[in-house]
């Protein structure tokens, strides 16, 4: 995932024991947002990094109805909409919490009234119209 998505993490073993540390499985199972926040924060050669569209992405790979995948893209995207239609209460540090990100997503849906789409659904929208439009 790392090489596939550009995430640049140069050290691995320290997330992946981050990752291990944490016992995920039933987090994952269950869609616990906070899962992401935990995975993205690690502490490297004794710096604290946050890697947090790389927890995004790890999540959203095991479990992507649950874990859409917070981006460049995605977040451009969801500020366009906010500046054009207002559809959510959010400033764009928001975006980089993913309990709120999720919620701000959520948002979206309700607001567009497009509950026939699940939030993996309106994650690939937005990285696609993200990709067009920046």
């Amino acid at each position: 995932m790392n090489d596939f998505y550009s995430t640049n993490i140069f050290l691995i073993y320290p997330v992946a024991k981050n990752i291990y540390d944490l016992k995920i499985d039933k987090r994952l199972e269950d869609g616990d947002a906070s899962l992401v926040n935990d995975i993205a924060h690690v502490t490297i050669n004794g710096v604290e990094k946050t890697f947090y569209s790389f927890a995004s992405k790890y999540c959203s790979h095991h479990n992507s109805i649950k874990f859409p995948i917070y981006d460049y893209f995605v977040d451009k995207m969801l500020c366009y909409f906010q500046k054009k239609d207002k559809f959510s209460e959010f400033s764009k540090d928001n975006l980089k919490d993913y309990v709120k990100f999720r919620n701000v997503l959520n948002d979206f849906k309700k607001y567009y009234d497009i509950d026939e789409y699940n939030l993996r659904d309106i994650d690939k929208y937005l990285w696609i119209a993200g990709k067009i439009f920046f």
